[in-house]
């Protein structure tokens, strides 16, 4: 059961600067989540897929593998990341000769999961024969209830139930909820763990699909590095 973990870092990053190898505890950030990858043990090869001659050499050093660099179309602002994923799987195969039934994508963003998040997020995916699983959170704010939009100079929540819903039928407040705990469950997908079969990556799956199964993580190890406030925040939580 050959398992590969990809670990993919553009080094154009647009909402923070070098994100991947700015440091923590004088540590860069693509380190910790190569550590995990590797303090889990149940990977075969853990792969840096980068742009970035710097990036790749300290994804070496930091004990991950790292042959080539990513093709420039998939390394811009608008290629999917699941393309690159598909790219360095393929690559994988070809390097190592060998065929990876499945694949573990982490996200260097997300520095405070835990190598325990990694085994317990597969073992839930190994049992609920899922094609692909993406770890989540419990969600801040809830489209049925306090997220709002302005449509057509109109500001309205976001979501609302459906007549057909269970909870239309149960509420007499046309579809608006009073409280948040009464409104329908929703959660974060907190970019920290993807995993895929290899059928899901050969066939190019859509992310969420009817076999997609949820690993929920506690927010506090769910903090998704986008700017300078959520890595301050970071070094902030990791000198408790």
């Amino acid at each position: 059961m050959p398992i590969l973990c990809t670990i993919c870092a553009r080094g154009g990053s647009k909402g923070l600067n070098n994100k991947a190898i700015r440091k923590i505890k004088n540590k860069p950030l693509i380190w910790y989540t190569i550590q995990q990858a590797i303090n889990s043990k149940i990977f075969d090869e853990v792969v840096v897929s980068t742009d970035s001659k710097k990036i790749r050499n300290i994804s070496i050093k930091s004990g991950a593998k790292a042959w080539f660099l990513r093709p420039k179309k998939l390394a811009n602002d608008h290629c999917s990341k699941l393309l690159a994923i598909r790219h360095t799987f393929f690559e994988s195969e070809k390097y190592f000769k060998r065929n990876f039934d499945y694949c573990i994508d982490l996200d260097i963003t997300s520095p405070l999961r835990n190598p325990d998040d990694i085994k317990k997020a597969f073992k839930l995916f190994m049992r609920t024969k899922a094609s692909n699983l993406i770890s989540v959170c419990d969600s801040k704010k809830n489209p049925y209830f306090n997220m709002i939009e302005k449509k057509k100079g109109q500001i309205r929540i976001v979501k609302k139930v459906k007549n057909s819903d269970t909870f239309s039928r149960s509420f007499s407040t046309k579809h608006n909820f009073t409280r948040r705990q009464d409104a329908p469950k929703v959660y974060e997908m907190n970019a920290s763990i993807y995993i895929f079969s290899r059928n899901f990556i050969i066939k190019k799956m859509s992310l969420l699909n009817k076999n997609t199964s949820l690993y929920l993580m506690p927010r506090n190890r769910s903090i998704d590095i986008d700017d300078l406030f959520d890595l301050k925040l970071v070094k902030y939580l990791m000198k408790k």
